[in-house]
């Protein structure tokens, strides 16, 4: 039972802490859509889609009203592509046909992105596989809202460092068709070790093949209700700062819950998961950094800061499943530089390094997310920084990413803007040391002898 002070908290929380819903992301099987012909192929994914979502947006705005809930996004993850194509698509040029046809069905509904554009070479790559990443850049340079991801490592299987190669040469391209917006179509693309398959987030979201035919996903996010929480805890040990960030993390989650389930009864599609990341934007407020300087930091890349953002993501982990039976996807604190406005600062003032980052992704929900670079940086050196990420999940058993955008025409000092919830980021210095001839090597690195557990 909610009782009425729980309420004035709540709407306390929306009105003056940014707490919100950050997405409802809708998972669409396309496996029956598969077709050897591609204008069937296109014909049913479009189909597909628009039949299965049709409602999407009109729940979402019914639930925002009624509920008094924001909810920013409006989502569709597909199937991955390079699994639906294998059949119809030959070339490049089919799969961005499909890419095409993704982008149309999700303006006819009406949804923010369509993430699913998408590969899973962790082990090795299929024809359709390479095909699909080649694809890449023309797709996202002539799509709105179409989201790509590729899978290139696991704990089980080791790292495809084909694939690692492979994209850091589509990461640069992607950046050269989009550069008159200042390479934005890196901002759609995000490489993965250990992918969830129930990921609501973008734009690493697609509709995993181990899922049912549709399901409900939902992403909350709170970043300001965690920072005023800590406000009230100044001074305080590390046992009441715990207790304060996963009580807090609770009334979040609960929130998602709430609407995951309404969403789910009222279109008639199963609830999957809620993800309880905590995902800033660029809004004053609004800031995982932020939060770490609640705790006693100077500046975000300080000494101990991975030591904070460990204690933030455990705490809101502990919070969120007491809150929900069906808690997944990512679930923790996000890290995106363009998109939190603290982390902009620390980055601007030099306190807040790439290296650091990178320590900062062994404890956080993903990884190296939203990073602008010199647009002159070499494929092989953004294949380098890839290989250390995928490196560190394979490991750690845990989901790590890149999304990295090397900002054609600008170098260090220099600012990228992406708008929107993608806010804008300075370019960040990389290190000038080369890495082609240890990329150039190719194979897969093997998996750690842990991944023998079963």
């Amino acid at each position: 039972m909610i009782n009425i002070n729980e309420v004035i908290e709540t709407n306390q929380m929306i009105e003056k802490e940014n707490l919100d819903v950050r997405t409802i992301t809708l998972g669409v099987s396309l496996l029956d859509c598969v077709s050897s012909d591609l204008a069937s192929l296109c014909d049913n994914i479009y189909d597909k889609i628009t039949a299965v979502a049709k409602d999407l947006l009109k729940v979402g705005r019914e639930i925002e009203r009624e509920y008094a809930i924001p909810i920013v996004n409006k989502r569709i993850s597909v199937t991955p592509i390079a699994l639906v194509g294998a059949s119809a698509c030959k070339t490049t040029d089919d799969f961005v046909k499909v890419a095409r046809t993704l982008d149309r069905a999700a303006k006819q509904v009406g949804v923010n992105f369509i993430g699913g554009f998408s590969a899973l070479p962790a082990k090795g790559m299929s024809r359709s596989d390479e095909l699909l990443i080649r694809s890449i850049p023309q797709a996202l340079a002539c799509t709105d809202h179409v989201c790509s991801s590729v899978n290139l490592a696991s704990t089980k299987t080791g790292i495809n460092m084909d694939a690692v190669k492979l994209m850091g040469q589509v990461i640069v391209e992607t950046a050269m068709a989009t550069q008159d917006r200042d390479s934005i179509g890196c901002a759609k693309l995000v490489v993965f070790c250990n992918a969830p398959d129930d990921n609501p987030f973008m734009a690493g979201a697609f509709h995993g093949v181990t899922e049912t035919d549709e399901v409900i996903n939902v992403g909350v996010s709170g970043p300001g209700v965690i920072k005023t929480a800590l406000q009230g805890v100044q001074g305080a040990d590390f046992g009441t700062l715990c207790e304060t960030i996963k009580k807090t993390a609770f009334k979040v989650t609960r929130l998602g819950q709430l609407v995951a389930q309404e969403a789910s009864r009222r279109l008639g599609v199963p609830f999957g998961i809620v993800d309880l990341s905590l995902a800033p934007t660029p809004a004053i407020g609004d800031s995982i950094a932020e939060i770490l300087e609640g705790m006693g930091l100077e500046r975000t890349g300080a000494p101990g800061t991975t030591a904070a953002l460990a204690l933030l993501n455990d705490q809101v982990k502990k919070g969120g499943i007491m809150a929900s039976s069906y808690v997944g996807g990512l679930s923790g604190a996000f890290i995106p530089v363009s998109e939190d406005h603290g982390m902009i600062d620390a980055v601007r003032t030099g306190a807040l390094t790439l290296e650091k980052l990178e320590a900062m992704t062994c404890v956080c929900s993903v990884g190296l997310d939203m990073i602008a670079i010199p647009g002159d940086t070499s494929p092989s050196t953004i294949s380098g920084i890839i290989a250390d990420e995928m490196a560190i999940g394979m490991v750690n058993q845990k989901t790590t990413a890149v999304r990295i955008i090397p900002v054609i025409g600008k170098g260090v000092g220099d600012e990228a803007q992406f708008g929107g919830l993608l806010g804008y980021a300075p370019i960040m210095p990389v290190n000038g040391y080369s890495c082609e001839a240890f990329i150039a090597r190719g194979g897969r690195i093997p998996a750690p002898v842990h991944s023998f557990k079963n």
